[in-house]
């Protein structure tokens, strides 16, 4: 099998430094003559590092795979509500709002081709959960693709939703306030234990489209986008963890991943800033090489603006190009794979979406 390597070169713009007028002194805490071994600095960087982000992350188990021919999707378990019970939900940095399946619910699958076996959150079973009312502060405002109701015909003036997704599937609910459970790791100790947060989340009670169908049903979609109302947002606001998420997906046949809201100390992890005042995580592209010649591309293609540029969506199985980027990508692939030349421009993009990106 022949491997095809394509480069996405993702730079940031750097300020030019400013010229210093006052000069602070600075003592060095070990001696030149005092010598440390590596592995105490590495500790003490990484109490430091604790401390300065909070010292904890809540870790989640991931399932799923990214063949898109098999499940495309990776979902995580979340525990709601007193008793607590435990729902299925798709991890999407694409969208905001943790919603999981309400009893009643219209629409809402009660099978699944996953084998989960579909639960529903229901109000009435938690000694804990409570309606938010249009008038609370928490009730949510903007939020990525959602239309956020509150007017005297609500009933009860309950603070109500409507997402609508890229595939035209829609689902719409009302906001709950309920526990949420998780598992707590203190990076000193690495040490585990149990805990809980009051979170806004969604309590969905209808579905449409391809959100009703049973091929590939979940209990909902935990988003982690960078709104105030996601759960990464919310918990950082209580003091629980720091406002990041690290999101880890493995590639290979057997799936799953990391998924943990907190600091993960990596030395290997390569940082790319992120374009702030977005409503997505969105990256600066510069340009894309394959097999490492540079693709005759204007860079101007990859320029952000409001509702234009690379976003980071995890929901999103497949990565996506502009025209004028896909095809000097695809003619270039096509060079380099002979047998590909005569497939049709669907079968292309099949192939090559599965090829190793970043």
């Amino acid at each position: 099998m022949q491997f095809i390597y394509i480069t996405l070169l993702l730079l940031a713009s750097i300020a030019a430094p400013t010229v210093c007028t006052t000069y602070l002194p600075l003592k060095r805490v070990i001696p030149l003559n005092h010598r440390v071994k590596i592995d105490t600095l590495i500790a003490r960087d990484s109490i430091r590092h604790s401390r300065i982000l909070g010292g904890v992350g809540v870790n989640f188990s991931v399932q799923g795979i990214a063949d898109p021919n098999s499940f495309g999707l990776y979902t995580t378990k979340v525990k709601l509500g007193s008793p607590p019970r435990e729902f299925t939900v798709q991890i999407d940095s694409g969208s905001d709002v943790l919603w999981v399946n309400c009893n009643p619910c219209t629409g809402c699958p009660h099978s699944s081709g996953l084998g989960i076996e579909p639960n529903f959150f229901d109000t009435t079973s938690s000694s804990t959960a409570a309606l938010v009312n249009c008038s609370d502060p928490i009730c949510p405002i903007a939020v990525q693709g959602a239309e956020v109701h509150c007017s005297h015909k609500v009933k009860h003036k309950q603070c109500s939703y409507n997402f609508q997704f890229q595939d035209k599937s829609t689902t719409s609910g009302v906001y709950v306030s309920d526990d949420m459970y998780f598992d707590t790791i203190k990076q000193s100790s690495s040490t585990s234990v149990n805990s809980s947060a009051t979170i806004l989340f969604g309590c969905s009670t209808y579905r449409f489209g391809g959100l009703s169908e049973t091929v590939r049903a979940f209990d909902g979609i935990f988003g982690f986008g960078p709104s105030d109302v996601s759960v990464v947002s919310q918990l950082s606001s209580q003091g629980k963890t720091p406002k990041v998420f690290s999101h880890c997906l493995k590639g290979d046949g057997n799936g799953g991943g990391i998924l943990v809201i907190g600091e993960i100390l990596e030395h290997n992890i390569v940082y790319s800033p992120m374009v702030p005042s977005q409503v997505h995580y969105v990256l600066n592209l510069e340009s894309i090489s394959v097999n490492g010649n540079l693709l005759s591309i204007n860079p101007a293609v990859f320029a952000t603006s409001y509702d234009q540029g690379i976003a980071v969506d995890s929901g999103t199985t497949l990565a996506y190009l502009i025209q004028e980027a896909y095809d000097p990508l695809v003619n270039a692939v096509r060079f380099l794979v002979p047998h590909s030349k005569d497939c049709n421009r669907q079968l292309c993009w099949t192939y090559y979406s599965l090829l190793p990106i970043l």
